[in-house]
């Protein structure tokens, strides 16, 4: 029961930060260290993320080499300006042809 206890708290926790920040005065948001701040974090979330669940499996460290490649696929498309959906295609169909390749 524990567990619940935890996700509930989470739930409130996050309404409470969305609810500050619509609560939160327009001089405040409109500061230009609060606007980079809102800027970075998703950009540096995203990164985190990706790193993760590309480079881990069972919590520890573990470099596998098609999720690599589908990674490096996609940074290729987005160096070409591709749209979004041509990177998530351009990452999966290497992904997939990287695993089928080495087993």
């Amino acid at each position: 029961m524990t567990l619940w206890w935890a996700i509930a708290a989470l739930c409130a926790g996050c309404y409470a930060l969305k609810l500050s920040g619509l609560a939160a005065p327009r001089w405040v948001l409109e500061h230009p260290v609060v606007r980079r701040f809102a800027e970075l974090v998703p950009v540096a979330l995203l990164a985190a993320l990706i790193a993760v669940q590309t480079f881990t499996e069972a919590g520890e460290l573990h470099v596998d080499p098609a999720r690599t490649a589908g990674l490096a696929a996609a940074v290729v498309a987005l160096l070409l300006r591709a749209p979004f959906l041509a990177v998530l295609f351009a990452a999966a169909a290497v992904t997939a042809l990287a695993r089928l390749l080495l087993g």
